[in-house]
């Protein structure tokens, strides 16, 4: 049998076999788009290249069979650049976004459209537990956020955006109304605690997410009643005191302990709340610089310094997030910076090197695009236009909810948790505008699929839709159309991709890398075997 080295790692591997199935053998990931087990290789993507014998050309691992004696290179820095250049040339002609527009635009990156084909869905518990995977107190925010979330909307040129803001706060009311009111599962205890000073947004947040993380919390007030300036400074008509003391209420009965009338400084000093919890988390909202310097607390004209990737200040455990790092009159910033800051203690209590929580990823934006290339999209979103509650304390009805969830366009990326390309995108830092001058595909959606959904704006063509429809005897299948820069995939002689794929859809949408054919979201697939 053949015997190579990878990376000076030796392996007998058996006649035939590729420099990929060696690495596999060894335990070393050559990364792979265009490659599937059981497909003949196409090497179109050239994201598996690598070095050999010392040769100055590179060679794709999935198509080269071994030769006994080959010395290859795999992880270093040379093979990683060509890898980062070939998958930036392959996202300069990608047309498509990760995420939602409306996503990108909300602070908190709250999952929108889950929650809106929910609501559609009638599934206001499944609903509820994606808003609160991110935000928790959308009753409260629901009736005050400004919704920076809206504009973003695609929807936006053709009815109005989708009421995003009205949607979350009445997902979050019919909860609280109901005799069982969700309460996140915590992991299990830590064995940790942490003191957050501060019971308005951004603490309030810090506090969920911590206990949602197994942290023991105790959360420290000047005021008689947590809110800060929810409670404070918002009149009770804009916001029902009931609404914010029932979504505080979730998060003493996730084991948060309040204690009021204690503010920093005064009834309680750092010094003591550095020696009795494993981390302190300063989140005041407007803070006293001279009174937080004397603590020994570094400060700018705003508020405490922190470093805003950490979140930490200059004292060792001590983190600080919202109004006392700078003011913000937006409480969903605020709620978010609650989030991304209990991320980086969590961190510091496992004694990880802090990062500040990547909430979005690696991340492409399609940017505007006009009613014509949406056409694919509103062809499964309601026509209405957007509906307004005639009281906005009170928000949308029942009724009005389920139809404003119906005009979503669900215009994010249907494979976005396994996209293949965004995934090593990202972990080989490719920058998706390096090439930007690329002459790009048309954007469109194609939804005359029962199962199935295509973008060709996002194919790459690998053929492996191809391969699996010639394999499995499609009666029509798949097949390259065009030429050079246009060539992609379709069915041929002009039909219908419904008419091409009537069995091997949902394995073509599987195999794809990059969410050109992505899985209809909520239908059950009824092909034939």
């Amino acid at each position: 049998m053949p015997r190579v080295t990878i990376d000076n790692q030796a392996v007998e591997v058996p006649e035939g076999a590729t420099i990929l199935d060696a690495a596999k053998q060894l335990g070393i990931e050559i990364p792979t788009l265009c490659h599937l087990d059981g497909c003949r290789p196409n090497a179109s993507c050239m994201v598996c290249v690598v070095r050999i014998n010392g040769r100055a050309d590179l060679s794709p691992s999935c198509a080269t069979p071994v030769v006994d004696g080959m010395v290859i290179e795999s992880e270093t820095e040379a093979v990683h650049e060509a890898r980062r250049t070939a998958l930036e040339l392959l996202l300069s002609d990608h047309s498509g976004d990760c995420l939602a527009p409306c996503v990108n635009g909300c602070p908190a990156h709250m999952d929108i459209s889950s929650m809106n084909r929910l609501i559609a869905a009638d599934d206001l518990r499944g609903a509820i537990e994606v808003v609160k995977a991110d935000i928790p107190l959308p009753a409260t925010l629901g009736r005050i956020c400004p919704a920076p979330c809206e504009p973003s909307c695609r929807r936006a040129a053709v009815g109005g955006s989708v009421a995003i803001c009205k949607l979350k706060q009445y997902v979050a009311d019919q909860d609280l109304e109901t005799d069982a009111a969700y309460v996140p599962t915590c992991e299990p205890h830590c064995g940790k605690s942490v003191a957050v000073v501060g019971a308005g947004p951004s603490g309030l947040s810090a506090a969920y997410f911590l206990l949602r993380a197994g942290v023991d919390v105790d959360v420290f007030d000047r005021n008689t009643l947590p809110g800060g300036a929810l409670r404070y400074e918002i009149p009770p008509e804009r916001l029902p005191r009931d609404v914010l003391n029932g979504e505080i209420d979730v998060i003493r009965r996730m084991g948060a302990r309040f204690h009021a009338d204690e503010a920093l400084g005064a009834e309680i000093s750092l010094e003591q709340l550095q020696l009795a919890y494993d981390a302190v988390v300063i989140a005041t909202g407007g803070v006293d610089t001279d009174l937080l310097g004397h603590m020994g607390l570094e400060t700018t004209r705003q508020g405490l310094r922190i470093n805003p990737e950490s979140f930490g200040t200059n004292l060792e455990g001590v983190f600080a997030a919202g109004g006392a790092v700078r003011p913000s009159k937006l409480a969903i910033r605020s709620i978010a910076e609650g989030k991304a800051v209990a991320g980086c203690v969590v961190q510091y209590l496992e004694g990880k090197d802090i990062q500040r929580p990547d909430e979005v990823g690696f991340n492409v934006r399609l940017g505007k695009l006009t009613a014509e290339q949406l056409t694919g999209w509103f062809e499964s979103a309601s026509r209405e236009a957007r509906h307004e509650p005639e009281n906005p304390v009170q928000g949308l009805d029942a009724e009005a909810a389920r139809e404003e969830a119906m005009r979503c366009l669900h215009c994010e990326c249907g494979a976005q948790e396994d996209c293949r390309l965004r995934e090593q995108a990202a972990k080989y830092q490719a920058n998706p505008k390096r090439f930007s001058g690329g002459i790009g595909r048309p954007v469109s959606l194609r939804v005359e699929h029962p199962f199935v959904l295509y973008e060709p704006g996002k194919c790459i063509a690998c053929g492996l839709c191809v391969q699996i429809a010639e394999r499995d005897r499609e009666a029509l299948g798949l097949t390259f159309v065009g030429r050079g820069f246009n060539v992609h995939i379709d069915a041929p002689s002009g039909a219908r991709l419904d008419e091409a794929l009537r069995v091997k859809a949902q394995e073509c949408a599987e195999a794809c890398p990059t969410g050109a054919l992505s899985l209809r979201a909520g239908v059950a697939i009824s092909e034939p075997r």
